[in-house]
């Protein structure tokens, strides 16, 4: 079921995103050489925790931390531990916060130190992805144009538009239809309605889109070893327009 949003519902999402989307500022000066991926999850957890807001990954569907830190060929889900981050990797840092009910979800790339410039353009093309999905979440458009105009710009620029993880339907729960992939035909799919709430999160790699996963059960990598790059918003479908809840100041 897809539930449309109000107006009161879409300012208590985006005042929940605020809080995400200043969490992620911060952890520009955070991340660096030297850290481990457990001190991210630390750090993320506590300032949500100091801004009234609750963890929301924490206990979903038994995960166990506030946070997702996907490094280098980790596709999504990668757990915090104590990985000392180095120069050259990049880690992809995904959260949800719950403020008082309302769910806002967003996910960044990070390059840790200096990176090469195969990767740095991985992540300049993921990010650009985004955005051109984020222009086809209009009234009146489908899902397989946002789907279609994120794996043709990736494709285009020859990296791979991972198909087994997705965006979604936010709120009530962090996990909501319609289900939201980055591939697809124009045309084709759920057409999009005033007041309709989703996530839109491209992950690209550098080689192969198919996927391996790792004993855990959760954490997904590469099959050939390529670095992945991730980029998240949650947004709220308009009559304006998308309105992303999680945007990040002087970030955009």
């Amino acid at each position: 079921m897809i539930t449309l949003k109000s107006e009161r519902e879409i300012q208590a999402m985006m005042d929940s995103g605020k809080i995400l989307a200043g969490i992620h500022v911060q952890l520009r000066d955070f991340i660096k050489p030297g850290i481990t991926t457990k001190q991210i999850d630390k750090f993320v957890q506590e300032r949500i925790e100091k801004a009234g807001a609750v963890a929301a990954q924490i206990g979903y569907e038994g995960y166990q931390f506030a946070t997702c830190t996907s490094v280098n060929d980790e596709i999504c889900h990668g757990f915090p531990s104590n990985y000392t981050l180095k120069s050259g990797d990049i880690v992809k840092v995904d959260f949800c916060v719950d403020l008082n009910g309302a769910i806002s979800d967003s996910c960044w790339c990070y390059a840790v130190g200096t990176i090469d410039e195969k990767h740095r353009e991985l992540m300049e093309v993921t990010k650009e992805a985004l955005y051109k999905g984020i222009e086809q979440a209009v009234v009146g458009n489908r899902i397989g144009d946002i789907g279609a105009a994120i794996q043709e710009y990736a494709e285009s620029k020859g990296y791979g538009v991972v198909r087994d993880f997705i965006g979604h339907g936010i709120g009530p729960t962090i996990h909501e239809d319609p289900q939201v992939p980055h591939y697809g035909i124009k045309g084709k799919g759920l057409r999009l309605k005033e007041g309709m709430t989703i996530t839109i999160e491209p992950m690209i790699t550098t080689g192969t889109w198919k996927m391996k996963m790792d004993e855990n059960g959760w954490t997904a990598r590469t099959l050939d070893g390529g670095f992945c790059a991730q980029y998240e918003h949650s947004l709220a479908i308009t009559k304006d327009g998308p309105i992303i809840m999680t945007a990040q100041e002087n970030a955009e």
